[in-house]
């Protein structure tokens, strides 16, 4: 089709909708309703001439009478084609009354995010998990912000410069509103799907326990210093999961009947060095294999006892193991390859 007979682009978000151009569409109704009045023309003709032996000719009466009656037919297809697109422009209307809310609602979120007082960025936590729900079109924006804000540099130490009271508990809330997107799938403002980047990001705690992660999840150059991060139970599948490159230093952390079964699963070169992690009961399924490739081992507790394996495998190639870690490393059990 030529170019000048398509309709506008899609407009992405909450926009005026797409509308085909008023000089396409009204000579194109003209025609259609002229050629339709032409067949009722020729319809009367033939219904007058029907009883005749010859050619009757039409009587100006009602040439007239059909005239106008084709012309009240057009005035009425026009009037509604007008009404039609008064309702599209006032439906678009109301749309970009809903994305400048929407807007406003972001700023809002975002400036309290970065406000001084914990019980603020609390409040602005949920401010923007909220909006994330209310906005499918920019919920990945939303998501974005709140994992930025797990980034952001962060001190446990109460006696060190960079520490701020009540931002532990602030944090801890990130977590607990991703995960309680991440739980069902099914559900209309699901975060399953969604890209999440916690690259370089610190944590002293948090529950990620039956999340399912399904998109491309990054925990590169984690550092998990204290308290217990679950794992226990989630799933990471669709996807590519990586932490690659994390430090394991303190705390807990608990991979306990994780599943990982999407594309690839890497701890390329993770440290683990003081936190007490377990792997066991886990299932390791994924197509490309999961990797603790160069990892090194220092120090801590590392559990892999009954850990599950298919498909791709698990691989250990250039791992470094020092005498400080106490790891329970078996048995490993292959999953039949008839199993989901």
């Amino acid at each position: 089709m030529p170019r000048f007979f398509k309709r506008r682009p899609e407009s992405q978000g909450r926009h005026t909708p797409t509308l085909w151009p008023v000089w396409f569409v009204a000579p194109f109704t003209l025609i259609l309703v002229g050629g339709a009045a032409y067949a009722l023309y020729q319809g009367a003709d033939s219904l007058l001439a029907v009883n005749r032996t010859g050619k009757k000719q039409v009587d100006v009466q009602d040439v007239i009478k059909l005239t106008v009656t084709a012309l009240t037919l057009i005035g009425a297809v026009l009037a509604a084609l007008y009404a039609y697109r008064k309702q599209l422009l006032d439906e678009g209307a109301s749309h970009r009354a809903d994305a400048t809310q929407l807007a406003e609602r972001y700023a809002k979120a975002a400036e309290q995010l970065g406000h001084e007082q914990p019980a603020v960025r609390l409040a602005g936590v949920y401010s923007m998990a909220r909006l994330a729900d209310d906005w499918p079109e920019q919920r990945q924006v939303c998501i974005d912000v709140l994992c930025a804000y797990l980034r952001m540099p962060y001190e446990i130490n109460p006696a060190e410069p960079g520490f701020k009271y009540g931002e532990r508990e602030v944090r801890l809330t990130v977590i607990q509103s991703i995960r309680d997107r991440l739980e069902d799938p099914t559900s209309p403002t699901t975060w399953c799907g969604r890209d999440l980047n916690f690259n370089g990001a610190t944590f002293d705690g948090g529950n990620f326990y039956d999340a399912n992660f399904s998109g491309l999840i990054d925990f590169r150059n984690t550092e998990f210093l204290d308290g217990a991060v679950s794992f226990a139970n989630s799933d990471f599948s669709r996807g590519v999961v990586t932490f690659g490159g994390a430090e394991f230093s303190g705390g807990a952390v608990f991979f306990v009947h994780a599943k990982f079964s999407g594309a690839v699963t890497t701890f390329l070169r993770a440290k683990f060095s003081g936190s007490e992690v377990e792997f066991n009961n886990a299932v390791f399924a994924c197509s490309e294999g999961t990797y603790f490739s160069h990892a090194q081992f220092s120090g801590g507790k590392i559990d892999f006892s009954d850990v599950s394996v298919s498909r791709g495998g698990t691989h250990f190639d250039g791992v470094e193991v020092y005498s400080a870690a106490a790891i329970e490393w078996g048995p490993f059990s292959e999953i039949p390859p008839t199993a989901p």
